[in-house]
């Protein structure tokens, strides 16, 4: 297919299927933002719980990722894409109807489960089905999907806070998510590829699922309690030296590893990898500290607050529905860097305006530096994710997206602890406006020193980018891959 036509019908009803699934899992994300202040005083939930609430969903998230693409590349992915849709749907009911902050917490680790599970295979299945600039344009959409779902969801569970109240409010606004996960359920069970027998050759490789697992609760886990950083770090070295040893032995005798051979050796793939975390993390930690200084600082109603943080979507949508094509004549590295380096501006822009603006034209300005950050995310996205599972094998698709997104869901967990904890350290339970003006700029300083990290790791990428790509083939090997419907 080139890069001009137009998706089979086929494509299409698949790809209907993995975009309403991101909408899903990314809907509920940017509703819950919107209502934890909400959430915080219905259930008097203190601020360890908080971020347990929200980051405990990228730890949980993480955790399923890498398992979750393994088994789809072994087993075949429809199953497991149903199963966590599922998880994900149930678990969101127990979060709406919970009377404890805890519990709370524990339905949100569960639907953090489903919903990793689910995306491993939406990444899986889009390498499958789509080759080429094909799979460039399918990643955009994916992106444009993304934008959708985070532009809707801060108006819209403003809104149910807004006209039901915080207690009502805030369950509407969890349990939103239920009904696109059911429509999307059944939209699956009709449309994914059935799977292939899987291949009892390749095998699972649980020690090295448990592993893997394990280091990434290790990773995770410190930068949510905010505590025992050292602690942590020894156990998650140690975990990462025994997986290394175990991966390096399970290969050496024949049998496949979790971590495909091809992808640790990638210098691309671990580059753009890094970039994509950047770019992430920095971008939810942007987000989460503004809409606490929006409600908590300005005073802003969740509706508003909501309202200020809409363009910064709407920019992603837009952009990134023609990122492939800007990519097409300018090249992936190209736009990579030079949106990067307009969201740096962006988030510095934002930060600045803080001190100086006044507070009546303050959100109108945000406005305005939110709308450039979402435009530069959307030049940035697809076209990362498309550079970097372009050097996977076919083989290792599933494994592949699992590990991009499970980076990413690290560099969420810990940029939104750092940056959250350096905000509210800054500003004080005694400060001033003036006190907490200085603490978002702290912040924004924060994020735009994470996404110039991600600019210079993107020029070093161009610089090492020499050797050609894996090949993609359109139709799988036989473990593990799809049939048509």
């Amino acid at each position: 297919m080139s890069g001009i036509e137009r998706f089979s019908p086929r494509e299409r009803r698949v790809l209907a299927v993995c975009l309403a699934a991101g909408f899903t899992s990314l809907l509920d994300q940017s509703v819950l933002n919107i209502a934890v202040p909400a959430l915080r005083d219905a259930l008097s939930a203190d601020a360890s719980q908080l971020q347990w609430i929200v980051a405990g969903y990228s730890l949980a998230f993480g955790v399923a990722l890498v398992p979750g693409g393994r088994l789809g590349d072994v087993h075949g992915r429809k199953p497991f894409f149903l199963a966590g849709m599922a998880l994900f749907a149930v678990a969101g009911v127990l979060s709406s109807c919970a009377q404890d902050a805890w519990l709370v917490v524990a339905a949100r680790l569960v639907q953090g489960l489903g919903a990793g599970l689910v995306n491993a295979q939406v990444i899986g299945t889009i390498q499958d089905v789509f080759t080429g600039a094909a799979r460039a344009r399918a990643l955009g959409m994916y992106a444009v999907t993304a934008g959708l779902a985070t532009a809707l969801g801060p108006p819209v569970g403003g809104a149910l806070i807004a006209a039901a109240g915080a207690e009502p409010g805030w369950r509407l606004a969890v349990l939103l998510n239920v009904p696109f996960a059911l429509a999307t359920l059944v939209a699956a069970v009709r449309f994914l590829p059935r799977p292939r027998p899987g291949n009892a050759e390749a095998g699972l490789d649980l020690p090295g699922v448990a592993l893997f697992a394990g280091l990434t609760v290790l990773i995770m886990l410190p930068f949510i309690r905010s505590t025992g950083y050292l602690a942590y770090g020894a156990g998650a070295t140690a975990l990462a030296a025994a997986l290394v040893l175990q991966q390096r032995g399970r290969a050496r005798s024949g049998r496949r590893p979790l971590v495909h051979p091809a992808l640790t050796r990638s210098a691309p793939y671990a580059l753009g990898t890094t970039v994509a975390m950047a770019q992430f993390g920095a971008s939810l930690a942007g987000g989460m500290v503004l809409a606490v200084f929006l409600q908590g600082e300005l005073g802003l109603s969740a509706m508003t607050a909501a309202l200020v943080m809409l363009p910064q979507a709407l920019g992603m949508g837009a952009t990134s529905t023609f990122a492939w094509r800007v990519v097409r004549r300018y090249g992936e590295h190209r736009v990579i860097t030079s949106g990067l380096a307009l969201s740096a501006l962006a988030l510095l822009s934002g930060g600045l305006s803080t001190l100086y603006v006044p507070a009546g034209p303050l959100p109108w300005v945000l406005a305005v530096c939110q709308l450039c950050a979402g435009a530069a995310t959307g030049f940035t996205v697809a076209p990362t994710q498309a550079q970097v599972l372009r050097h996977a094998p076919a083989e290792a698709a599933g494994v592949a997206g699992g590990l991009l997104q499970m980076s990413q869901r690290m560099a969420a967990a810990v940029c939104i602890s750092a940056v959250s904890g350096l905000y509210l350290h800054a500003s004080g339970p005694a400060a001033d406006l003036a006190g907490m003006r200085r603490a978002f700029w702290h912040a924004s300083l924060a994020c735009t020193a994470i996404v110039t990290a991600g600019l210079l790791v993107s020029v070093l990428n161009r610089r090492r980018t020499t050797a050609p790509a894996q090949p993609q083939v359109p139709l799988a090997p036989p473990q593990g891959k799809e049939l048509t419907p």
